[in-house]
């Protein structure tokens, strides 16, 4: 079995004693349900260098990233660096995240925040809204078609945005719906783990122009950064390359600032 799959047998498994733990109307009840969104796209486009940046500990690709740096700390560091957004892994078993850590994202930080989780059930996305998430994340690899449009047509309903994780032609086919605001290329294979940005400069052609453009995973340089701008991306998703420092906003606002100076 893959480490997706096994991930999403995992989260079957959490969702159901969620479920008996807290009712849809216990979700509805929490204090970021009410919040009004931010829109992660619109941050994107505002910006050239529309820097998404990841909080995460750890992954089943490296293991332990970053065990010490706190959300709140990482978190402020981020949006004083200029970055576009703020993405939250709230897995626990797998990336070490918990829906706590959103939630102290969420009070530390006005930029739209992402919750980085795999989502198969509604119960998730009304669950992300309550913890004051702006936009969720959904991976095309592990959802049918029919999947993708109700889930995302969920989450629109709710005032959140949805970016949708693809890895190749055939995934991209599946997401191609008005209930999409974002789509990211993540250049990270997800059986092999292997990274490569050509996918990302393979794929761009075929997004038509009216989703924001994204790139995930791998991404380290100035260089690949600038260069994906020219292939038509608006945004990238940075976690590991800032989470590996000791001081993760100091490593994302060196980058920011050096991609400014460019």
């Amino acid at each position: 079995m893959s480490i997706l799959n096994q991930i999403i047998e995992t989260k079957k498994t959490e969702i159901e004693l969620n479920k008996k733990n807290n009712s849809f109307s216990d979700l509805e009840r929490l204090k970021g349900f009410s919040r009004p969104v931010n829109s992660l796209s619109q941050s994107l486009q505002n910006c050239k260098f529309g820097i998404i940046s990841e909080f995460k500990r750890k992954s089943p690709s490296k293991s332990i990233i970053n065990k010490n740096s706190n959300v709140s700390d990482v978190v402020k560091g981020y949006e004083n660096a200029g970055a576009s957004g703020i993405s939250i892994l709230t897995d626990e078993q797998y990336f070490g995240g918990s829906s706590k850590d959103l939630i102290i994202a969420r009070e530390n930080t006005k930029l739209p925040v992402l919750r980085k989780e795999f989502i198969i059930d509604e119960y998730q996305i009304i669950e992300a809204k309550g913890l004051g998430a702006d936009a969720i994340l959904l991976i095309a690899s592990c959802l049918k078609k029919e999947s993708i449009k109700s889930l995302s047509q969920f989450a629109k309903s709710l005032g959140l945005e949805v970016l949708i994780e693809i890895h190749n032609l055939d995934e991209l086919n599946k997401c191609l719906i008005d209930s999409i605001d974002i789509i990211g290329v993540n250049n990270r294979n997800l059986k092999t783990f292997e990274v490569n940005i050509q996918t990302s400069k393979n794929l761009v052609e075929f997004i038509p122009k009216e989703f924001v453009k994204i790139s995930e995973s791998g991404l380290t340089s100035k260089k690949e950064i600038i260069e994906l701008i020219d292939y038509g991306f608006e945004g990238f998703l940075m976690g590991e390359n800032f989470m590996k420092e000791k001081n993760p906003g100091k490593a994302a606002d060196n980058f920011i600032n050096n991609l400014k100076n460019q």
